[in-house]
């Protein structure tokens, strides 16, 4: 390979790789973050929720930890397909989900609890 040759193969390596790297810089520095998991700590008791209305932010990714103060109870929020099996006294049960549209939607009490169970139950307000 002569010196010509051999200079412009050097040229178009480091070309290549030079693009290659910012290439991959700019991939880098145009992904968003991820929105950060809210948490939000609930308790349940004959025959109620800590909270009766929790806000929500569409898109941002939400940690439900629930804990019963008496008997087990349910936690389930239909309209996002979301449910813990069972809330035992004294434990923490942990639900995630991520809002993916806006509007008030209810969370209940899904395993029976006592003769006002279906009072147990509260709404996520979730807004853009």
């Amino acid at each position: 390979m002569n010196p010509a040759s051999r200079r412009r193969a050097f040229l178009g390596a480091t070309l290549a790789l030079g693009l290659t790297g910012s290439l991959a810089l700019g991939g880098v520095s145009l992904v968003a973050a991820a929105p950060k998991e809210r948490v939000i700590k609930l308790t349940v008791k004959r025959f109620e929720y800590s909270k009766k209305e929790i806000e929500l932010k569409l898109g941002q990714p939400v940690v439900i930890e629930i804990t019963s103060q008496d008997v087990p109870h349910g936690f389930s929020v239909p309209d996002f397909k979301v449910r813990a099996d069972v809330v035992l006294p004294g434990k923490m049960t942990r639900v995630r989900f991520t809002p993916d549209r806006t509007g008030t939607f209810i969370y209940l009490c899904d395993i029976f609890c006592g003769t006002d169970h279906e009072k147990v139950e509260g709404r996520f307000i979730v807004r853009a």
